[in-house]
């Protein structure tokens, strides 16, 4: 099995971004054997931070096995950034486009060529009150069924102390220093999918089981139990509708 080479971009990405990570956090990291030395795999991590690309990158590249993360397509038409992620071949997401099943097919096609593609499964920054995983995505689980490639689990946390999600007022909160904590578990086994139809609900089982190894190596760095019911911002802003529309009928 082949593996991507880290190449001069990303070894210049390093340059650019390391001396700040290592000057500004600390690091507690775990697992990084759990990531695959040779051929094509998923990595699945959970977001709660617009740092997390930064923290995340930062302990898979000292693995040795380069990330491409699958980015907002906005983001490659900014001028240094862009050129920053199509030179490292990170991979341009487009929602509801007539292109939206392009990192579809660029994920798979990168597996199969032996590279590792890194999922935020929640699409976005998560919206549970306490920062655990919320409801999922089924991107990661389609690619990896597409592929029957390892999913290896990823949780982290620290990012979030120093940049808050959907934060007010001031951005950062650098010091005290913070620790970035890293941990990679053992891949999901999605096996007993792999001969079923790629139906709606398969999907979502398979989503349900990368996200609930997440939230256990999530439980294991905050040290204590996330919440029984999955945080679903869609119920969530559906109550919200309503107790807005029970208001207004008073």
């Amino acid at each position: 099995m082949s593996r991507r080479r880290i190449g001069f971009w990303y070894r210049l990405a390093a340059v650019i971004a390391k001396p700040p990570l290592l000057a500004l956090f600390k690091r507690d990291w775990h697992g990084m054997e759990k990531i695959p030395a040779d051929g094509g795999f998923i990595t699945a991590i959970n977001h709660n931070s617009y740092l997390d690309p930064l923290s995340y990158a930062h302990f898979q590249y000292n693995t040795g096995r380069v990330p491409r993360l699958l980015a907002k397509a906005a983001l490659f038409d900014v001028t240094f950034v862009g050129m920053m992620l199509r030179n490292t071949g990170q991979i341009p997401v487009y929602r509801e486009t007539t292109n939206a099943l392009d990192a579809f097919r660029a994920a798979v096609d990168a597996i199969e060529a032996g590279e590792c593609v890194a999922f935020y499964p929640e699409g976005t920054l998560t919206r549970d009150p306490e920062q655990w995983p919320m409801v999922a995505k089924t991107g990661a689980a389609r690619v990896a069924l597409a592929t029957r490639c390892p999913v290896v689990p990823v949780a982290q946390w620290g990012a979030n102390e120093a940049m808050p999600p959907y934060a007010k007022g001031r951005k950062f909160d650098l010091l005290p220093r913070k620790t970035l904590r890293v941990r990679a578990g053992d891949p999901v086994d999605l096996s007993r999918f792999y001969d079923r139809q790629p139906t709606p609900e398969v999907l979502r089982e398979a989503t349900e089981e990368i996200m609930a190894a997440i939230t256990a190596l999530l439980e294991e760095i905050r040290g204590e139990k996330a919440p029984a019911q999955v945080h679903d911002p869609r119920e969530a802003r559906a109550q919200q509708r309503r107790k807005a529309a029970e208001e207004t009928s008073k």
